[in-house]
């Protein structure tokens, strides 16, 4: 990662606040025609745009955002954000900075890396500004800057700080750390307690409605749901995390089966089995993100 290759001291997780429901029509509009010279095309995003919701049987006109979970949603805002902030983040970097600067982004949620804390500072003043002008801003509670990277163990301890801080991105906790065998400084990723409760609640609630179904199709589900969660959060270090999660589905699963009979035994020895069968065992699938991640800007 970035953080690991280079000289970051400093981190900004920032967050714009409802950029999917206050983006603006005419900018995107402005910045879509850079890509698409069909004027066929522009009139049906126009009128995507403007389509309004329907709630309660009651429609009415959207003068601004975009719906989210729609197919084009996506694809817009990452056009939108692209004009809006990567190339003048890009050239900032090259022309301000007076340090080492990272940037990663999805969406409208971004993380940067910054050498110099008065970098980071005066990055963060001049980001609300052009985010001003597009009539957005940064949520003021998920945006953060936080000393964070190689040296912030030792640079807080000698200031009486504690440990250094973490941030959430893409569902992981990212904190600072060693490898075991090295002892050489590296960025750990374990998955945010949120989007490990947002999984099991949504488990817990489809296991209730298939309770009387047959174990053997429960089970199939359950195969396709956790291996699905293992591939995205199967990363180095968070093998610990993957296995809590197992054993939380299986507690749930249990609760359900249990109550299928007033008969039934709560031992768990007599659901081992059923779990061994149909809950697979967690492995770590993907390398460390020096290996995987690695990536430079085209200019």
């Amino acid at each position: 990662m970035g953080i690991q290759r280079k000289k970051v001291n400093w981190i900004l997780d920032a967050d714009v606040l409802g950029f999917f429901d206050n983006l603006s029509h005419e900018w995107a509009l402005k910045f879509i025609k850079h890509w698409v010279a069909d004027r066929r095309i522009l009139r049906l995003i126009r009128k995507w745009l403007k389509a309004g919701v329907s709630e309660d049987g009651q429609w009415s006109e959207s003068n601004k955002g975009t719906p989210q979970g729609s197919v084009a949603s996506p694809l817009i805002a990452n056009v939108y954000m692209h004009y809006l902030f990567d190339l003048w983040a890009d050239v900032w970097r090259r022309k301000v900075a007076k340090g080492d600067v990272i940037i990663v982004r999805y969406a409208d949620d971004l993380v940067m890396g910054f050498q110099h804390r008065a970098d980071a500072e005066r990055f963060l003043r001049e980001f609300k500004e052009r985010l001003a002008k597009f009539g957005l801003e940064l949520h003021p509670d998920k945006t953060r800057l936080i000393e964070f990277g190689r040296y912030a163990a030792r640079d807080r301890e000698q200031h009486g700080k504690g440990k250094p801080e973490t941030f959430n991105f893409l569902g992981f906790t990212h904190y600072c750390g060693q490898r075991h065998k090295t002892k050489t400084f590296t960025v750990w990723r374990i998955t945010a307690q949120k989007r490990m409760a947002a999984k099991l609640k949504d488990i817990k609630v489809e296991l209730q409605r298939r309770m009387h179904d047959r174990v053997v199709e429960v089970g199939a589900w359950l195969w396709k749901v956790v291996s699905g969660y293992y591939l995205y959060h199967a990363v180095p270090g968070n093998i610990d995390q993957l296995y809590l999660f197992k054993h939380r589905v299986h507690r749930l699963w249990r609760s359900v089966l249990i109550r299928r009979s007033q008969k039934a035994r709560k031992k768990w020895a007599k659901y081992g089995p059923i779990f061994d069968r149909w809950i697979p065992t967690p492995r770590i699938l993907h390398p460390y993100p020096d290996a995987r991640f690695y990536a430079t800007h085209p200019s």
